[in-house]
């Protein structure tokens, strides 16, 4: 993406704001609203941001994952699923 096509000022987005909203919804875009001459906000269509939020989840998940394995806390995949089963047999 190219940020010098998406910065806009905040007079602009006042001005142009449903514009604005059904361009970056259609083209699934970011901008970035300047306010006297400073970014200040970004401006983001919700897929987009659901889609860079679950990648945040994504790799916090990998993160601990890996942290876990440095410290050795970890069990074979084997051992993992008997004792899901274990429980669920303990259920019924």
């Amino acid at each position: 993406m190219k940020y010098s096509e998406s910065v806009k000022p905040i007079s602009y987005l006042k001005a142009h704001a449903s514009e604005v909203l059904r361009d970056v919804s259609s083209r699934q875009k970011t901008m970035v609203i300047t306010q006297n001459g400073e970014a200040k906000a970004v401006l983001q269509d919700v897929r987009v941001f659901e889609q860079t939020q679950e990648s945040l989840a994504f790799l916090k998940i990998l993160s601990m994952s890996r942290i876990s394995l440095e410290k050795g806390r970890y069990k074979p995949a084997s051992q993992s699923f008997e004792a899901v089963r274990s429980r669920i047999r303990e259920r019924k």
